[in-house]
């Protein structure tokens, strides 16, 4: 299965796929955090990954943050082969005016995320190569990069597997 196949999914038909682990975590929350298991893992055997959120004292808020949390693995992680133009394609939907300026909680910016990795992997890690593809400028794409410390680690990961020096 592709990625966006895996994305597309409803959180039910997503949960059908994982394995689901309930556990009890340490740290801070007082009594009751050490007698619930409240803790999520989820394991998704096709992909590979596996996410976890213990945060909250609430299973069904963990397992919400940490089906987010596969989610956004999906399009940090899993790098689709996928053409210039279908990336170019998909990527005018979102760009504006020259500018590439999604905020993190916009629904469309993990997706752009993804279409961003997998075209920095087309293009080498080139970033001026990439902007220019979208039709937007160096500084842009690196801001937008920027905007979630995960999406700069991973397109940092790509520069140093294709050998480029690695953005600051």
């Amino acid at each position: 299965m592709t990625r966006d196949l895996w994305t597309d999914l409803s959180d039910e038909q997503l949960l059908a796929q994982c394995e689901v682990d309930t556990y009890r975590a340490s740290g801070p929350g007082g009594q009751k955090r050490n007698k619930t298991s409240s803790a999520v893992r989820i394991r998704h055997p096709a992909s590979g990954l596996i996410v976890i959120a213990e945060e909250s004292r609430s299973q069904h808020e963990n397992r919400a943050r940490a089906l987010r949390r596969l989610r956004q693995a999906f399009f940090l992680k899993i790098r689709d082969e996928v053409s210039l133009e279908a990336i170019q394609t998909r990527m005018n939907e979102i760009v504006a005016a020259g500018r590439l300026e999604l905020g993190r909680k916009d629904p469309r910016f993990w997706p752009a995320a993804g279409l961003v990795l997998d075209l920095l992997v087309l293009t080498e890690a080139k970033i001026s190569t990439a902007a220019e593809s979208l039709g937007i400028s160096t500084a842009n794409l690196v801001s937008f990069l920027e905007t979630e410390p995960k999406l700069w680690e991973h397109a940092n990961q790509l520069r140093a597997r294709f050998n480029q020096k690695p953005l600051r």
